[in-house]
């Protein structure tokens, strides 16, 4: 067991690489209508005759806007998914946690990290360009410095950074379109999450619970980035809902949106989970706390709530409520219904009526559950155990089940129409909580507790089918450190998931017999999706060991599973050798309105000519001669005019990957290195 307590559990600052918001371009171009292109004519196995097959995209974070993570093609599938083998792998460059879904539209497929965004030819993993971001000292995060996914809408790509920018970039070569920030980073605000465009609004939400912030979605005109709206997930006193907070509790009281919501284009309403009330210790927040902890459903085009459903009033237990909202469509006691369905971290199953917001079951789907004993369904409330309310009256330490980790924690579930089951990564971990007082602080981790987590040996997780009207579980497959990654159905018959150790797994969706697995070059906290491009299925999951389990469990079986970001492609295979050969792609050549300026060395100023000497002692050997960079390292040629407190800081105390030379150089020579490189 690892104690942790609340002022040791560390903010995450982001060691980002000294490279300024730049962008590789290349000539290759992006369709910007289609997702799916025509349909292209190949042979059939044993067959002179053409079978034709059209190619599929993942134009959406989720596969689809529902979230089902559900993929009709059966290219591969249970009878042939052994043959399984690498197609492609590309690097992304990056030590962080790799949380990105990538999609793929007309053949390009687009990926993130917290600090990049990549454009790859889908079938070969050329790198067509890749833009990167440049972080200020000061950004923060809980609970991992990550990125989940960018989304495509008429022809253009929105992202959102952990600084709080929402960007809109040109597919064709990542250039910025527009750039708008949505909050101060150092209130503890931040962004992982790809955004959500519906009914013609592209909608964001945040992060920063933990620090005790008042959390929000926006919702912008996606053609201009302008403000259409923002709803509050923490009402003002006089507000809907403001009457259960007392006092100002409600100004730090957290309910973070951090994950992408789902949307009904026939319904018209946009579902979206919110987080945690802060700080965790309910005493210190007495009341329900709306909307923490809830499903709200909301109009796109306004910010209108419509309805909201709340899972844990008062929750002391960080059990959230954001998990993926996914829309399926089931019958409910014999009747058809349009059902809202979610794995809370509570350790509750839920499904709502996604039309009024009625609660229509709620079951335990995990194997240990004893903050509760049950949900009232005529109210729709939990029934909390009595070991909770004399937790909360006396401050004692108690065990609970499950822990801040949940029931099921961030890796996304999928559904199949096929099996009618739903396939989630479950956790079987709990903890043993004390609520402890804590005074608010900008900036600082506002939890209120201390806590031990309870690690059984083995297992600590399974993948589980469900049965979503009553929780129970049709099979299972134990880790015996979580998968944390999410779930990919096909209309194959297959579940494909990955571990934290690095597997990825292929199981069979009705037996769950595992048929298939593949160790990847880092651990997996990321989903899979499946593409299929000139007649030929991929299976697609970036690996990059991460997150909060990998961050905060203290699990001595991760320990030798080493960090770093790529993508991992498969298909069936040609003979021995399935890989797509690729030429080579040179940097495209960036012409400057300075281009003709010739530079005369005899005209430089005494500090030019010194921060040029000084250059070459100390810089050139990353930087490249003269600046001249093979472009693994940030291009100090960019570097812009007018920051030379950046410049100054960066140097003489380090930044990201960059050594601190403050005591080796000083500011005088600082500065003529400045002066040198904006010359």
């Amino acid at each position: 067991m690892k104690k942790i307590v609340f002022f040791l559990m560390a903010t995450f600052l982001v060691a980002c690489s000294d490279d300024k918001a730049a962008t590789e371009a290349a000539s290759s171009q992006v369709n910007e209508a289609a997702v799916v292109v025509p349909e292209k004519e190949v042979l059939a196995e044993n067959s002179v005759e053409p079978v034709t097959e059209a190619d599929v995209s993942v134009p959406f974070y989720g596969v689809a806007q529902n979230l089902q993570r559900f993929a009709e093609v059966t290219q591969i599938n249970d009878k042939n998914v052994h043959s399984l083998k690498p197609a492609w792998v590309l690097s992304m460059g990056d030590n962080r946690g790799q949380s990105t879904q990538p999609i793929v539209i007309d053949g390009i497929m687009y990926a993130t990290n917290h600090n990049s965004t990549f454009a790859i030819d889908a079938k070969t993993g050329r790198q067509l360009w890749k833009s990167m971001i440049e972080y200020p000292a000061d950004t923060v995060t809980c609970c991992g410095i990550t990125n989940r996914g960018v989304t495509y809408h008429d022809g253009v790509l929105y992202r959102a950074t952990l600084d709080n920018h929402v960007l809109a970039m040109d597919p064709k070569n990542g250039t910025i379109i527009w750039d708008e920030v949505a909050a101060d980073v150092k209130e503890g605000f931040s962004m992982t999450s790809a955004p959500l465009v519906a009914n013609g609004v592209l909608i964001t939400g945040m992060s920063g619970g933990e620090f005790g912030v008042r959390a929000f979605i926006d919702g912008r005109d996606p053609k201009t980035g302008e403000l259409l709206w923002r709803f509050y997930t923490i009402p003002e006193p006089g507000e809907p809902g403001g009457d259960t907070w007392e006092g100002d509790d409600w100004k730090r009281g957290g309910g973070p949106t951090w994950l992408i919501g789902s949307y009904d284009k026939d319904l018209d309403l946009v579902y979206w989970g919110v987080g945690n009330a802060a700080p965790w210790n309910a005493a210190m927040h007495p009341g329900d706390n709306l909307y923490t902890n809830s499903i709200i459903a909301i109009r796109p085009t306004t910010g209108e709530l419509v309805w909201h459903y709340q899972f844990t009033p008062n929750d002391p237990f960080d059990y959230d409520g954001v998990n993926d909202p996914m829309l399926i469509d089931i019958d409910i006691d014999g009747t058809p219904r349009k059902v809202l369905i979610q794995a809370n971290r509570n350790g509750y199953f839920y499904v709502i009526d996604r039309v009024t917001g009625e609660l229509l079951k709620a079951n335990q789907y995990v194997d240990k559950l004893n903050w509760a004993d049950g949900i009232d369904m005529e109210t729709g409330r939990p029934i909390r155990a009595e070991r909770v309310k004399n937790m909360i009256a006396t401050g004692e330490q108690t065990e609970i089940w499950p822990s801040a980790f949940g029931g099921k924690n961030v890796a996304p579930m999928s559904f199949s129409p096929e099996t009618g089951l739903a396939y989630a990564n479950t956790f079987n971990i709990g903890w043993k909580y004390t609520p402890v007082q804590q005074e608010y602080k900008p900036g600082i981790f506002y939890i209120g507790m201390t806590f031990e987590w309870l690690l059984p040996d083995e297992p600590k997780g399974y993948l589980k089918a469900i049965e979503p009207t009553t929780g129970k579980t049709v099979w299972q497959f134990p880790s015996t450190i979580p998968m944390n990654g999410g779930t990919l159905v096909t209309k194959g018959n297959l579940v494909f998931s990955g571990a934290q150790t690095g597997e990825l797994y292929a199981f069979n969706a009705k037996t769950g017999e595992k048929l298939w697995e593949f160790r990847t070059s880092s651990g997996i906290i990321a989903p899979p999706i499946t593409y299929q491009l000139d007649g030929k299925q991929y299976i697609a999951v970036v690996s990059g060991i991460g997150g909060v389990y990998n961050a905060f469990s203290g699990d001595p079986k991760l320990k030798n599973v080493n960090a770093g970001g790529s993508i991992w492609v498969f298909d069936l295979g040609e003979g021995s050798n399935s890989t797509v050969a690729a030429e080579t792609i040179l940097p495209p050549v960036i012409k400057s309105a300075k281009a003709d300026v010739v530079d005369d060395e005899t005209t430089w100023s005494a500090s030019v000519k010194h921060g040029a000497e000084l250059y070459e002692q100390t810089c050139s050997h990353c930087h490249g001669v003269k600046m001249k960079t093979s472009g693994t390292t940030y291009d100090l040629r960019t570097f812009p005019e007018g920051q030379k407190e950046r410049f100054m800081n960066s140097v003489s105390n380090g930044k990201g990957q960059m050594p601190a030379w403050g005591e080796k150089l000083s500011q005088e020579e600082i500065s003529d290195l400045y002066d040198y490189v904006v010359h």
